[in-house]
């Protein structure tokens, strides 16, 4: 069983659905492991639902629809979704209900501050980050109410945290403050971006959890952190994708193009085993 991960999709405004076709999945991870591919999690801002962008998603969904797995989206910044109303909630089997935006192929949003549980793998997820545009900065707003968590969403998670506070992987839009600080503020020193409240909430929710990975998106950059002290990484990604892949309780993350290498040869960097850190 596998996961995919990509980053931000955008509704494909800067051609991101070119990395997540089914011939480029293909090419660049083998049939084999594609074929393994049971969910594909896109870190957040999928940007579907725009208005007047009707056409746009026909055409995203019916490329979407050429592979056999469903998708589902982290919550990113000023995502349509935030502003809709009455969106049907399912069931699929993995703890908490989805709210589901399309039906062939299956798209679904997942719940920030909720818990989701695929093949034994806990699934801590957030979600948001505040929109960098200055005009909307200036004024202290948001593009929609929903956009950054509510008091009761904090309240709950919090609470959660008292008793539950392992997870297998974190899934979120921005990362931790002070990982995304070690990453990019060199690039952008000044950068609005940096001093967001969500990724300021992400550190205290860092703070009280432990687990073997975070992955994230909202950079627009492909980059990984590694804490070896801490022993966890963290996983920025925009136009490459990775897999994760669960083989009895271990669990490897494989880059594009290293799954047949590591294979043949045997050397695994990105693995962890569900039990090493209970």
């Amino acid at each position: 069983m596998s996961i995919l991960f990509s980053g931000d999709f955008h509704g494909d405004v800067a051609n991101e659905l070119s990395s997540i076709t089914e011939s480029t999945l293909i090419k660049k991870h083998g049939q084999e492991l594609y074929g393994s591919i049971k969910y594909h999690i896109i870190l957040g801002d999928g940007g579907f639902m725009w208005k007047g962008k009707n056409k746009t998603d026909m055409l995203n969904f019916k490329a979407l629809a050429r592979r056999p797995f469903p998708v589902l989206c982290v919550l990113g910044e000023h995502e349509p979704f935030y502003g809709m109303k009455d969106v049907p909630e399912v069931d699929i089997g993995i703890g908490e209900t989805v709210y589901q935006i399309n039906t062939e192929p299956f798209v679904a949003y997942l719940k920030r501050g909720k818990v989701y549980t695929i093949d034994r793998m806990k699934f801590l997820v957030l979600g948001g980050a505040l929109s960098k545009d200055k005009d909307i900065q200036k004024h202290n707003k948001t593009w929609w109410d929903m956009e950054y968590w509510t008091e009761q969403e904090k309240r709950d998670l919090f609470k959660l945290l008292e008793t539950e506070n392992y997870f297998t992987f974190v899934i979120s839009h921005t990362g931790p403050h002070h990982i995304n600080k070690k990453l990019f503020e060199s690039e952008n020193p000044d950068s609005e971006k940096l001093a967001d409240e969500v990724a300021f909430l992400n550190d205290e929710i860092h703070n009280k959890i432990d687990f073997c990975a975070w992955l994230c998106g909202h950079w627009h950059h492909d980059e990984i952190y590694d804490d070896e002290k801490a022993e966890r990484d963290y996983h920025y990604l925009y136009r490459k994708t990775k897999v994760l892949v669960l083989n009895d309780d271990v669990m490897t993350i494989y880059e594009e193009n290293q799954y047949e290498f590591l294979k043949k040869y045997g050397n695994y960097p990105l693995t962890y085993t569900i039990s090493q850190k209970k």
